[in-house]
C-alpha cells in the first residue's frame, strides 16, 4: 500500500501506539518549503472538507497513512473497511476534482482561503462509482442522508489519490493541537477516554464523561480528552465557531484536571457504525486508550420519513468488534436522566426508585433560548447558554 508509512515507531513512550505502528508527519522543513511550493505545476483550491483531510493527513491524524488513498485502497475500504494490506479504516480517504485534465503524476499545490497548504503529487486517479461507495459507506443511497446527498452533489467526478507534502495549517477559529502535541499532555501509563461529539456541552454530556473515569475498565490515573469535531457537519448543526466558544468557557468554568481538551478539524459523515470505527482510529493517533461510544453515535434520520438509517446499538457493536484489533477498549455511553431527588442517575436507577425524571429536549431548549427563558442550570451550563445567546 503505497500512501502508508513504514518508519519505526514514533509513539510517545508510554502511550499507545498509534494506528499502525507509527505517528506520520508530513510537514516539510521550513528551508525545503519553497522548493516544493514551487514545483507544483498548478493550483488546486480545497472545499472545507479536503481541508479538513489534508490537515488531518499532515499532522497524522489519519496515520499512517502518507497521503490520499491510491484507488486499490478505496475499493478496499469501501468494500471491507480494510486497505488493500488489511489495515482498519472506517471510510476511504480521498481528494476530489472536477478538473478532466488533471494526470497521474502532476503536482498539484493545494490551497485553503488565500493559504497554500499542500502539494499532492497525483499517483492514482479514477471515476468512482458513488453509488457503491454510498452502499458500502453509510448503507444506503438514499439522498435522504447527508454523506450520500455529499458525495453526490458535493463532491467531484473525479477522486485522486497519492502522497502530500505539507507546507501549512489551516488556519482555523478554533486552534487544533496535533497528535503530537495532544499526546505530549497524556499521562504515560494511564487510560486516556475519548470523549466525541459535535454540539454544545450540557450537564448530562459533562455527567457522561466525568462518570466514564469510574468504568472498570479506565485506570484510577486516568483522564478523559473532550475532543469535538470542529468540522463541516449537518447543516442545522451549531457552526464550529460558535461551538469552540462554548468548549473554551466551558473548560475555564470546570477546571477539572482530570479533563483535557482538544479540537478535531474532522468533516462530519454521520455514517454510523463506519465512523465510530473511523473516531476510534482517529483518536488512537491522538494517544487515546478508549472510546466512549453513544446510543445511536454519528447516527441520521430521513428527514421524509424520520427513520434512523441504523439501529441504536449499531455504531457501539461495530466498534467493540473492532475495538481488540485497533488496542483500545470501548466505554458504553450510560443512559443518564436527571431526577429531582438524586440529581443524575441512570435511566434504570430512576426507573427502579420511583424518581421523578425531569426532561427537556432539543427543540425545547432551542426555543427557550430564541424566547430568552431561563434555561435550568441542569440541564445546561449558564456559561454555555451565555454563548449560544450572544452568537444568537
Amino acid at each position: 500500500m503505497a500512501a502508508v508509512d513504514t518508519s519505526p515507531h514514533t509513539a510517545h513512550a508510554g502511550l499507545i501506539a498509534p494506528h499502525g505502528g507509527s505517528l506520520v508527519d508530513l510537514m516539510v522543513p521550513a528551508p525545503e518549503r519553497e522548493a516544493v511550493r514551487v514545483s507544483a505545476g498548478r493550483r488546486i483550491e480545497c472545499s472545507h472538507r479536503n481541508a479538513c483531510d489534508v490537515e488531518l493527513l499532515v499532522v497524522g491524524g489519519f496515520s499512517p497513512l502518507r497521503g490520499f488513498m491510491h484507488q486499490e485502497d478505496y475499493d478496499a475500504v469501501v468494500a471491507g473497511h480494510r486497505t488493500s494490506s488489511d489495515l482498519l479504516f472506517g471510510l476511504p480517504i480521498v481528494f476530489d476534482s472536477d478538473d478532466e485534465t488533471i494526470a497521474v503524476g502532476d503536482r498539484l499545490l493545494l490551497t485553503y482561503r488565500g493559504q497554500e497548504l499542500a502539494v499532492l503529487t497525483v499517483e492514482s486517479r479514477w471515476e468512482p462509482d458513488k453509488a457503491k461507495e454510498a452502499q458500502g459507506c453509510y448503507g444506503t443511497t438514499s439522498i435522504e442522508h447527508p454523506a450520500v446527498r455529499m458525495i453526490s452533489g458535493e463532491r467531484g467526478r473525479f477522486y485522486l489519490g497519492g502522497s502530500l507534502q505539507g507546507l501549512e495549517l489551516p488556519q482555523r477559529v478554533f486552534p487544533c493541537k496535533t497528535p503530537a502535541e495532544v499526546r505530549a499532555t497524556l499521562p504515560a501509563g494511564h487510560s486516556v477516554v475519548a470523549f466525541q461529539c459535535r454540539n454544545p456541552i450540557h450537564r448530562a454530556h459533562y455527567e457522561l464523561f466525568t462518570r466514564a473515569l469510574h468504568a472498570d475498565n479506565v485506570s484510577e490515573g486516568g483522564v478523559v480528552l473532550v475532543h469535538p469535531t470542529c468540522g463541516p457537519t449537518q447543516e442545522d448543526d451549531i457552526s464550529g465557531e460558535v461551538r469552540f466558544a462554548t468548549y473554551e468557557r466551558l473548560a475555564e468554568e470546570v477546571a477539572n484536571p482530570r479533563i483535557r481538551w482538544a479540537y478535531l478539524p474532522y468533516a462530519m459523515h454521520m455514517a454510523g457504525p463506519r465512523e465510530a470505527l473511523q473516531h476510534m482510529i482517529i483518536r488512537k493517533n491522538y494517544g487515546c486508550t478508549h472510546f466512549i461510544i453513544g446510543r445511536d453515535m454519528a447516527g441520521c434520520k430521513s428527514s421524509l420519513t424520520g427513520n434512523d438509517f441504523y439501529g441504536p446499538y449499531d455504531a457501539q457493536d461495530f466498534a467493540r468488534e473492532h475495538a481488540g484489533e485497533l488496542g483500545m477498549e470501548t466505554v458504553p455511553s450510560l443512559n443518564l436522566v436527571y431526577t429531582e431527588e438524586e440529581g443524575y442517575v441512570t435511566a434504570d436507577h430512576a426507573k427502579a426508585r420511583g424518581l421523578h425524571v425531569r426532561k427537556l429536549s432539543g427543540t425545547q431548549f432551542r426555543q427557550m433560548l430564541r424566547g430568552g427563558e431561563e434555561i435550568p442550570e441542569w440541564f445546561a451550563f449558564r456559561s454555555v447558554v451565555e454563548v449560544l445567546r450572544s452568537a444568537a
